[in-house]
Order: C-alpha cells, then structure tokens, then sequence
C-alpha cells in the first residue's frame, strides 16, 4: 500500500481505499498521512473480513469499528485516572495524618 500525500494551499490529498480526497485545515500533511493510512488499514480489514463491496458500507463499518476503539480506549483512560485520583487523595490523607500526629520519638 503506497499512500501519498499532495500539499496545495492549504489542502492535503490523500488516498483512502483507492480513492482520492482533498482535506483542508490546519495540521501537519505527514499527521493527516498516518490517519489516512490508519482508515485504509481499518477498511481494508472490513472488507478482507465480510462481505459488503460497497465502499460506502465498508467505511461505515470501518468508522463504527473505529469508534468502538475509541470509545473503549477513553473509558479506560478516565477508570484509570479515577483510580489514580482515589490514591492520591489516599496518600495525601496519610500524609496529612503525619504530618499532624505528635512525634513518637520526643520526650514526654
């Protein structure tokens, strides 16, 4: 799979599943080339794996599939952060407590 990408005033071309699209905006063209490279993989993958010819069909499926990855990778990360966060706020109350307790070792 040769993907390319053309730069013209503000437009990169790229090649997703054998078609040719010019996307505008702001943002590195080699960037827009990884993710256009990550959506020919995804649809190639569908296609290999069901029977839709449609290359609208298989892009739906590739986008839906897509965006189940991303949806699981996001609540992953925010369990993640919700743990970390409970063990930080569990390590400052330790600390707390500590750091407040009178010293064990000094003279009564």
């Amino acid at each position: 799979m040769n993907l390319t990408v053309t730069v013209k005033q503000g437009s990169t071309q790229v090649e997703i599943y054998g078609q040719s699209y010019h996307v505008r905006g702001e943002g590195d063209p080699e960037y827009l080339l990884e993710l256009a490279r990550f959506v020919d993989v995804k649809m190639r993958e569908i296609a290999s794996q069901s029977a839709p010819t449609d290359p609208m069909r298989i892009a739906i499926l590739a986008a839906l599939n897509i965006a189940d990855e991303f949806t699981r990778f996001r609540e992953q990360k925010e369990r993640a952060t919700g743990l970390w966060m409970e063990r930080t706020e569990e390590l400052v109350e330790r600390l707390g407590k500590t750091l407040t307790e009178p010293s064990k070792s000094s003279p009564s």
